[in-house]
């Protein structure tokens, strides 16, 4: 498994990079590995509003769907449109070609930061979930 040690996670298995009040999010390596190949990535529009917790994308691989939950709280503002053509770029590259979403953190999001984990500690956390 590979966890950056550069980016933040969340106990959904998304990765954060977080740059100013930027956060680009995607699924980590150990999700996209449980899911097997991808052949299908739905996002959201740009321009809306979601909330920790809320589903912000849908990702069908051969095994199964999975809904995707935002790890901060903020608004996108952009959302990575290749994956529609190519959703194998998660599978490839998840954390740079692959990413899914960018978002403006809002004053939530921004105090959202500290529940996200370091890859140590999501490491342990896949560790225990896997036992």
């Amino acid at each position: 498994m590979n966890a950056p040690d550069n980016l933040k996670y969340s106990d959904d298995h998304e990765w954060i990079s977080i740059e100013g009040n930027v956060a680009t999010i995607g699924i980590t390596d150990y999700a996209q590995g449980k899911l097997g190949d991808i052949v299908f990535v739905e996002l959201p529009s740009d321009g809306d509003v979601l909330n920790k917790g809320d589903v912000y994308g849908v990702v069908e691989s051969v095994k199964s769907v999975s809904d995707c939950h935002m790890p901060l709280s903020g608004k996108i503002l952009q959302t990575n449109t290749s994956l529609g053509d190519t959703p194998e770029q998660i599978n490839q590259d998840c954390y740079n070609e692959g990413w899914m979403v960018k978002i403006e953190l809002d004053d939530a999001g921004k105090s959202e930061i500290a529940t996200l984990m370091s890859n140590t500690n999501y490491e342990k956390f896949v560790a225990e979930e896997s036992a």
